[in-house]
């Protein structure tokens, strides 16, 4: 397929409104893309690799815009796309804005005549600029850029710098695809569901869906290695478990960071909640799994750090070791970790998701044995009281109660499973701006915008500012300052690219911001490392919070 038959189709795809028309556009697409299938599928996404592969193109915004000027002509440069960034609003009307196609020297990067792009070449360069490490790198990426936008028109090179930027944002989200991939290939629904479950990879899904139907669908399962999305609570009440459930399963809420495990019989891999593999910086965690498993296993766990009596850290000295690429000998001196593993996935080759949760636990019980959480069966509100005032005494972040009859369901924050925490109220919103401080902070960004996701981006609902020390602020700055966009005097336009938690006192109406909601008395709780930015929490949630009060 042409990558201007891409481009063509997925201006159409953005230019509807409805959604019924933008699935049947979708569909539409991929019965059209051929053996480009997987790869149509996950540009449709703004992706390169499945959700479950970790690896990235590594570009950020200063080297696109560079790409953009040099293919735009001599007179051209990187400060002048970001000028015309600060006017247009976003990167794929800026590259559109722009007469490529004139610059020299494009068979050194390219490899390839005058034609015009396809969909493969396109993915192909792109996978050599998510391998370019090392010295020179840098300059390798920026030429296999330069070589696509400068054979690109003005409608590819839109949708190019969207998709290297992993801003597409064309109206077309997970069950967008789903459902396209179902209408396309006459096979159902569920299926589809059920098959993107287990697998983390819509290309792979569509690709199948073609050629097998709904049978070759039901033949995917869990794969040991391939990380899988991790099921997810929502906040509930003791009450309203009891009268859902009869029974709940009340277990530990950790201040950890979530894991998924995967054994193969050999050796451990671990996978942080954003599918990303943290397996070299948890060597402890890593050897205990490979001397406790005698079967290859997929685990769901939490890993926490303790002291030197054994009792829960907060989080961010977990953080501390997720982070740590190099020298982590004298990361695990400084911070020791232990998992605390609740729930099984897989066991000895037989997948457990539709199983419950009763007999997952058995399941990991007989393949475990130590550094099981613990769990409880209690049909009573205050025997759970009870069980919750003893893991905050213990210094846990409280309890999460679970349907002891839920199947685990990847990717889902269901009902099944729910969280109760202390009284702070809290949401965890994106950084999508920030404004130089005063004084002794001059040097240093200290107030912070916040936004929650809406279908078009996303909206902010207030700026932080409070519960920050100027130790946090000179790391926050360090965190931040690749992300930024642009700048106007003190004030300064961040990409989305990290997540606050953020206390609140109350939800108000408000129209200072776009949202249409401010937070009163924010207040600044930490770095959520373990979130990306569309995991953050939405508009909607706001306004269901918001109603509640």
């Amino acid at each position: 397929m042409d990558f201007a038959a891409f481009a063509d189709r997925a201006a159409a795809i953005e230019a509807e409104s409805a959604d019924t028309v933008i699935t049947e556009r979708v569909g539409e697409l991929l019965a059209d893309a051929g053996s480009e299938l997987p790869i149509v599928v996950r540009f449709l996404q703004g992706r390169m690799f499945p959700a479950h592969d970790s690896r990235t193109l590594d570009i950020g915004p200063a080297l696109c815009y560079e790409a953009i000027a040099r293919a735009a002509g001599r007179n051209v440069a990187a400060e002048d796309v970001e000028s015309r960034l600060a006017d247009r609003g976003e990167i794929g009307a800026v590259a559109a804005s722009y007469d490529f196609g004139g610059q020299q020297g494009l068979g050194a990067f390219t490899g390839s005549d005058d034609g015009g792009l396809t969909v493969a070449e396109v993915d192909e360069d792109l996978r050599a600029v998510a391998a370019a490490t090392g010295d020179g790198s840098r300059d390798t990426k920026r030429d296999l850029l330069f070589g696509l936008f400068n054979r690109s028109s003005p409608e590819e090179a839109r949708y190019l710098a969207r998709l290297v930027l992993g801003e597409m944002r064309i109206g077309v989200g997970g069950g967008t695809v789903r459902d396209a991939i179902a209408g396309a290939f006459d096979v159902s629904v569920e299926a589809v569901e059920r098959a993107l479950q287990v697998t983390n990879d819509y290309g792979l899904v569509a690709d199948i869906a073609r050629e097998d139907g709904d049978d070759g669908l039901e033949t995917l399962g869990l794969e040991i290695g391939r990380p899988v999305q991790a099921m997810l609570a929502q906040t509930g009440t003791v009450t309203g478990a009891l009268e859902d459930w009869g029974t709940a399963a009340v277990e530990v809420k950790y201040d950890g960071a979530r894991v998924q495990v995967h054994y193969d019989g050999e050796s451990v891999r671990l996978f942080s909640r954003n599918m990303e593999e943290v397996t070299d910086p948890l060597p402890e965690v890593v050897a205990f799994l490979e001397r406790e498993l005698d079967a290859p296993a997929i685990l769901d766990g939490e890993v926490v750090a303790v002291d030197e009596d054994g009792d829960p850290l907060p989080f961010q000295e977990v953080l501390r070791r997720f982070r740590r690429k190099h020298d982590v000998a004298r990361a695990r001196e400084d911070v020791t970790v232990r998992l605390r593993a609740f729930d099984c996935l897989h066991a000895d080759g037989a997948d457990l998701l539709d199983a419950p949760l009763r007999d997952r636990r058995d399941r990991l019980e007989t393949v475990l044995g130590s550094g099981v959480s613990e769990w409880w069966l209690a049909d009573d509100a205050e025997a759970i009281a009870d069980i919750e005032a003893e893991t905050l005494e213990a210094g846990h972040e409280g309890i999460m109660l679970k349907d002891p009859e839920s199947t685990y369901s990847p990717g889902r924050r269901g009902k099944h499973w729910r969280k109760r925490k202390p009284d702070v109220e809290t949401l965890d919103l994106v950084v999508t701006g920030a404004e130089w401080g005063e004084g002794r902070r001059a040097e240093l960004l200290g107030t912070f915008e916040v936004s929650v996701r809406t279908p078009d981006g996303y909206a902010p609902v207030g700026n932080v500012a409070t519960g920050i020390t100027d130790e946090r602020l000179e790391a926050l700055t360090e965190r931040l300052e690749p992300h930024v966009r642009s700048e106007d005097g003190v004030a300064v336009d961040l990409e989305p690219a990290v997540v606050f938690e953020v206390g609140y006192e109350e939800l108000q109406a408000s129209n200072t911001y776009d949202s249409g909601y401010a937070l009163r008395f924010p207040r600044f709780l930490g770095v959520r490392e373990d979130k990306a930015p569309e995991d953050a929490d939405t508009l909607d949630r706001v306004r269901r919070l918001a109603d509640a009060q």
